[in-house]
């Protein structure tokens, strides 16, 4: 017995020699590398690591490793950081994308069918005209300072007084090496360290300038061993270095230019490399997070046994969440007592101050979230970055908001082409200029054989008590309905309609709520549409000509949260109008009229119109939506048919109806509606299979004297019926579309487009 003890302790004194870090609890660094979406697998490593009882009591990361190594050392748990990356809150953040239920309705300019937009500054070199990121950083920044502020102020901006000691990494592309952030505010520490280029822009730190940390060490295995010097050191590393760069791959090149190869190794006897594979997902694409915590976890779990025979201390996960809510339930609530503005002029830093309407006393978290999202969502304002600073004293927070002017001068371009001849160039121009209150300068223009338009407008925003904006806009377009079901450039039957609009609209507008605004103004205008009173007319006909100068007075609700411009799939759009019309008509007869006398008679009427389009929770590959509309109107009749149903509200219920003249589809009192299935087929592409049913009161119909008269009550109605497929590509919508109207001349119709059939917006309609 004795001989088998001494021979027992032998062996132990040899392996205590051996493995010095065995005689006393062992100290346990985690470093997680850079690597864009594939990072989300440190998740997974996390969660196996505590529930195998493995204890971390340093962590260490770059770029996406540093935003999930600073939510763990910040007192979040695996699984609270992982439901975090299933969220849609994070899939916003990645995408660039402010929470669309805060975005201020009654700051969005009217919308236009523009594909692309270039930002410009007016007084600066072409080179600083250049974008610089990709997505809009608003939703990540306040994002980070949302999840991050707390833990900042416990540990009084030392990270090593985290619930983990933390280390992060960025570049200074100044100094041209890798810093190590070890204190300062924690929110912008992590944002610094995920600043890749071209994705998110840089941030601005005591003299630096500071890049995504993988451009000079993608994997601080170094700085957790020199920083913290534990005994065993855990790396998982998603990533390597970037291949040489290629003649022909320009993006190739641009990385070797700015980045510095990482050496993937942790400089420690005494360690373990954890490499999930998850080198096949794109760098930003997000959509397979679930997907990668797995990957992680898995490759954890292979090596659990020999973590465990190595790392002799065990902290169960029951001791780890009894203390992580020890530390949390320390940190103080991230409650605001007021907030400040700077980075502009002082009128300019009154416009986003006053902006903001917060009321006295202290601000919820939710509150300034809605309230930072509707002024960021200002198409004048650039960003905002949030940075919460703490007071001992009161426990309350103050929030410092560093803000940039958007560039002065917009220019967009886009419309639609199509394989009918209604293809339609737009080209917009708007200049802002921000003071106390914002002005805004537009001038818009429609090219094409359908529409020809040119659109100038004054609008000037002011952030009151009661935010309100006042817009005039003046317009003069001409339209040339046809008579096509061609593709392509086949020629076309002659035009049967012209119409000619020139008016004068001024409108104030008032929020109701953030998705809503009222609307009240006038306009004052000309109508003039010269058209011919039968389908069958010879070139010597002339044209009857009716013209109608008009005044109006008009008052609407609009709410919009719709998804698109076009082909929308989710949201909802609600718009309720009442409106006073009142002119003079003048007609005067072509050669294909029997009323061969000019006549002259003053109309006045009331225009009510209602419309909901409405779009429901999708139900695995489906969603629904309804529309409905209704619309009542005692306009009396003009001269002659042709000018009473030109006048008259037309249904438009989908893509094409906007280019064509449908005299079925306009009446002075009606209802209509219709139901949407929306099927998604594959990334960015949907199926649409759309029904509508057309049901005036009465239908406008012509005598024998080619004058217009009402049919029976509720006697004909109409269905169209429509199926697109639609794929959305970064800039507008590629679409097919097969189109059926019972009760029309050329009942079938086949459309292919690329771009908005979205057109000026007609004055009396």
């Amino acid at each position: 017995m004795f001989h088998k003890i001494l021979i027992l302790s032998i062996f132990t004194s040899i392996y205590l020699i051996q493995h010095p870090s065995v005689l006393k609890a062992q100290s346990v660094g985690v470093v997680l590398s850079g690597g864009g979406s594939s990072g989300v697998a440190h998740i997974g490593v996390l969660k196996a690591l505590e529930e195998h009882d493995i204890p971390i009591d340093y962590i260490a990361g770059t770029s996406m490793g540093g935003l999930i190594a600073g939510l763990y050392a910040s007192g979040y748990s695996p699984t609270e950081i992982e439901a975090l990356f299933l969220s849609e809150k994070f899939r916003n953040w990645a995408q660039g994308i402010l929470n669309e239920k805060y975005i201020f309705y009654l700051r969005q300019q009217n919308i236009t069918p523009s594909l692309i937009t270039f930002k410009l500054n007016t007084d600066t070199l072409w080179e600083i005209n250049l974008p610089t990121n990709l997505v809009s950083p608003a939703a990540i920044n306040y994002g980070l300072m949302e999840y991050f502020a707390p833990a900042s102020a416990k540990s009084k901006n030392n990270f090593d007084s985290l619930f983990i000691p933390f280390r992060c990494i960025a570049s200074d592309i100044i100094s041209k090496k890798a810093i190590v952030l070890k204190n300062g505010k924690l929110p912008t520490a992590i944002r610094a360290s995920m600043a890749y280029p071209f994705y998110l822009p840089p941030i601005a730190y005591d003299s630096m300038l500071l890049f995504d940390g993988g451009l000079y060490n993608n994997f601080p295995s170094n700085v957790i061993y020199d920083d913290f010097n534990p005994d065993f050191i855990i790396g998982s590393n998603v990533s390597s270095n970037f291949l040489p760069p290629n003649e022909d791959n320009v993006v190739s090149q641009i990385k070797a230019i700015i980045s510095n190869d990482t050496e993937y190794i942790i400089p420690c006897e005494y360690s373990m490399l954890i490499e999930p594979e998850a080198s096949n997902f794109s760098t930003f694409n997000f959509n397979n997070n679930e997907q990668l915590i797995q990957i992680g976890y898995l490759a954890t779990i292979n090596k659990i046994a020999d973590l465990q025979n190595q790392i002799a201390r065990k902290v169960t996960k029951v001791e780890v969440e009894k203390a992580r809510a020890t530390y949390k339930a320390g940190l103080p609530p991230l409650i605001f007592k007021d907030v400040t503005v700077s980075g502009l002029s002082e009128k300019q830093n009154h416009y986003i101050k006053n902006s903001l309407r917060i009321k006295k006393g202290t601000i919820d978290i939710n509150v300034l979230k809605s309230e930072y999202t509707k002024v960021s969502s200002d198409s004048k304002i650039k960003s905002l970055y949030p940075e919460a600073i703490y007071n001992d004293s009161s426990n309350l927070f103050s929030l410092s908001l560093q803000a940039k002017k958007e560039k002065n001068l917009f220019v967009s371009f886009g419309g639609v082409f199509s394989s009918r001849p209604v293809s339609t160039g737009y080209i917009g121009l708007q200049y802002n200029l921000l003071r106390k209150v914002a002005h805004s300068f537009t001038v818009e223009t429609y090219l094409g054989r359908l529409t020809n338009s040119l659109i100038a407008g004054y609008r000037i925003d002011v952030p009151s008590k009661i935010p309100f904006y006042w817009q005039t806009i003046g317009s003069t377009e001409k339209w040339d309905y046809f008579r096509s079901n061609t593709t392509f450039f086949e020629d076309t039957k002659p035009s049967f309609l012209l119409s000619n609009e020139q008016y004068l609209k001024s409108e104030i507008g008032l929020p109701l709520g953030f998705k809503s605004k009222l609307l009240a103004g006038g306009s004052f205008g000309e109508l003039n549409n010269e058209y011919y009173q039968t389908r069958q007319f010879l070139s010597t006909d002339t044209t009857d000509k009716t013209s109608f100068k008009n005044h109006s007075l008009f008052l609407n609700l609009e709410s919009n949260s719709l998804d698109l411009k076009q082909y929308a799939s989710k949201g909802r759009q609600i718009s309720l109008e009442a409106k006073y019309i009142s002119g003079k008509e003048r007609t005067i007869p072509g050669s294909t009229s029997v009323i061969k006398d000019i006549s002259k008679s003053y109309l006045t009427w009331v225009l009510l119109k209602a419309k909901v389009d409405n779009y429901f929770n999708k139900r695995g590959w489906a969603r629904f939506g309804v529309l409905g509309e209704a619309v009542y109107s005692t306009q009396p009749f003009f001269e002659n048919y042709t000018a009473s149903v030109l006048a008259a509200s037309s249904f438009q219920p989908i893509t094409e109806s906007v280019t064509l003249f449908q005299e079925r589809l306009r009446a002075k009192k009606y209802v209509a509606g219709g139901v949407k299935s929306i099927f998604e087929v594959y990334k960015n592409t949907q199926l649409r299979i759309e029904g509508y049913v057309f049901q005036p009161y009465q239908e406008i119909i012509q005598n024998e004297f080619k004058k217009g008269e009402l049919g029976k009550q509720w006697a004909t109605r109409q269905y169209i019926f429509s199926s697109s497929l639609v794929y959305q590509t970064p800039i507008g919508p590629l679409a097919f579309n097969v189109n059926y109207y019972d009760r029309q001349e050329d009942q079938w119709s086949f459309l292919f487009h690329f771009g908005y059939f979205i057109f000026n917006k007609k004055n009396l309609q």
